[in-house]
């Protein structure tokens, strides 16, 4: 029996190509947020042991620039996250649907975290070299953008998840039958043997 599946997970042949929304069963949104979740947990990891170390330890400086290129690299990519997460409610969900209303809490958290990030970007690109450890405000306000940031993952995790929003194979597939045999993107049948 078969161990890996390679090819299909990999290609576009088969899928139809959505916009900014990606291609049937590959959307650009979900993978586009991984770097911003990660990069704002990350940076608050750093700024809370920055501001625990103190000024009178170096690398405490060190962690203090870093969180700050890692909040403005998560920044950067959430721009793109945030365009296709826009795309992806106006086509794939329509008002009035626990669908809509589960995106709609999602969005407005994100959004929030769009908002203090840029504020947090802001107060410590005014400050970076006046401080040589994470000032204790900015750090609060880092762990704020972690819990939250958390937060609306876990509502777009629940879109996913749940109620399978974007995802093109819910339901019986041939991929879940007992085969040797690959299924390729945009083929429903069972393949033929050989």
């Amino acid at each position: 029996m078969r161990k890996f599946t390679v090819r299909p997970p990999l290609s576009l042949r088969g899928r139809t190509f959505k916009g900014l929304r990606g291609w049937s069963g590959k959307p650009l949104h979900p993978p586009l947020t991984d770097i911003p979740i990660g990069a704002y947990l990350l940076a608050a990891a750093f700024d809370v042991i920055s501001t625990i170390a103190g000024a009178d330890r170096g690398w405490a400086g060190e962690l203090w620039h870093a969180a700050t290129f890692t909040f403005i690299g998560g920044a950067a990519v959430s721009v793109f996250a945030a365009l296709t997460g826009f795309v992806d409610r106006a086509k794939s969900s329509e008002p009035g649907t626990q669908a809509r209303r589960t995106v709609n809490t999602h969005a407005i958290i994100m959004i929030t975290v769009t908002l203090l990030v840029l504020t947090n970007i802001v107060w410590r690109v005014t400050t970076y070299n006046t401080y040589d450890a994470t000032p204790v405000g900015i750090a609060v306000l880092s762990v704020v953008i972690a819990v939250l940031v958390f937060l609306g993952a876990a509502f777009g995790g629940s879109l996913v998840f749940d109620h399978g929003f974007n995802v093109e194979t819910a339901g019986d597939h041939p991929v879940w039958h007992k085969s040797e045999h690959d299924v390729m993107p945009g083929d429903k049948s069972e393949p033929a043997s050989q």
